[in-house]
């Protein structure tokens, strides 16, 4: 079971409620979230760490700080929240991987990102996600209006 989009983990209490109701079953619940009220609030990783069926996907917005303002309109320290989010979730012992928009980036980018990860842990930059944009009719208009061209794409299947 999954939860994606709107970012989960602004409503904390209702997350937590979720939470509680998955954990009365055997489903496995991915939380997907951009990580930074986790990695601003490390109580948070703490509060959610006792929740047994949980998993939890840090979609990262780029692969340094640079890309991330230019993806986001976000100030670039942002991104030090995403990675530090994966480091509060690993020391509350929850599962936990990171996934990187690769679109708009270079192989050296992603190596760079890979070798920072490690510092946190070897696993993170081993089970790195790759995510990459489809260009579907609106993606493509939002990017044309931000000035952004992705160098690799996924094509809209219909």
């Amino acid at each position: 079971m999954r939860i994606t989009g709107n970012e989960p983990t602004l409503g904390r209490r209702y997350l937590v409620r979720v939470l509680e109701l998955i954990d009365e079953t055997s489903l496995l619940f991915i939380l997907e979230t951009n990580g930074i009220l986790i990695g601003n609030d490390p109580t948070y990783a703490e509060e959610i760490s006792k929740f047994r069926n949980l998993h939890v996907r840090v979609a990262l917005k780029g692969t340094n700080r640079f890309e991330f303002a230019r993806l986001t309109g976000a100030e670039p320290e942002y991104f030090d929240l995403q990675l530090k989010a994966l480091e509060n979730l690993l020391l509350a012992g929850i599962s936990c991987h990171p996934a990187s928009m690769l679109s708009f980036t270079t192989r050296a980018n992603i190596e760079r990102l890979k070798k920072r990860l490690k510092t946190i842990s070897q696993s993170l930059a081993e089970n790195l996600e790759g995510e990459y944009v489809i260009l579907y009719p609106p993606v493509v208009k939002r990017l044309e209006e931000a000035g952004i061209m992705p160098r690799t794409t996924l094509s809209q299947t219909t």
